[in-house]
């Protein structure tokens, strides 16, 4: 198995994602403000679905930071708007992430452990705060749902690094 680490203090590979309105999203490259972008495993996973209502619970924080704030997967559409709908999320909600994208954003693939758990490959979750010029600031990885960054903290670093003007770490 081949995987991309990567690039934190580099620029993230630019990806086009579907939101679930019809709309495509560009990750990656420059833009007007910070980004949060994070990948959860899909419909299936009941740890996701909890980590995403807290993210929902605390949207309007990251707003305030002036953060962007872009959640996607490998579901399908129909998965994606499901899960939408369930949660009442309003954050930009992508889904299709391919694996060609999966191993290009450097993020853990899976096979499904059975039909019944999802009827494709998924990423497991990862966490990157993007910064204007398209810089990965913070990335975190995780081959399994159990680990996450606790988001409170990923906000308040993401404030102070902000108001700071602090580089990326991790790059020795």
């Amino acid at each position: 198995m081949h995987m991309t680490k990567p690039p934190a203090g580099g620029e993230m590979p630019i990806i086009e994602l579907p939101l679930i309105t019809g709309e495509t999203v560009t990750i990656g490259g420059t833009r007007e403000k910070h980004m949060l972008f994070v990948i959860y495993r899909g419909k299936h996973c009941p740890r996701c679905k909890r980590y995403l209502n807290g993210l929902q619970e605390r949207l309007n924080d990251w707003f305030d930071a002036d953060i962007d704030v872009i959640v996607a997967s490998a579901d399908t559409l129909e998965k994606a708007k499901a899960d939408q709908e369930e949660f009442g999320w309003s954050f930009d909600l992508a889904y299709d992430l391919s694996e060609d994208q999966m191993r290009e954003i450097g993020v853990y693939i899976t096979d499904p452990l059975s039909p019944q758990e999802t009827d494709r490959r998924f990423a497991e979750p990862a966490v990157y705060c993007l910064r204007p010029d398209g810089v990965v600031q913070i990335v975190c990885l995780s081959n399994g749902p159990a680990a996450r960054p606790d988001l409170d903290e990923l906000l308040d670093g993401m404030k102070f690094n902000i108001a700071n003007n602090r580089p990326a770490r991790g790059m020795v």
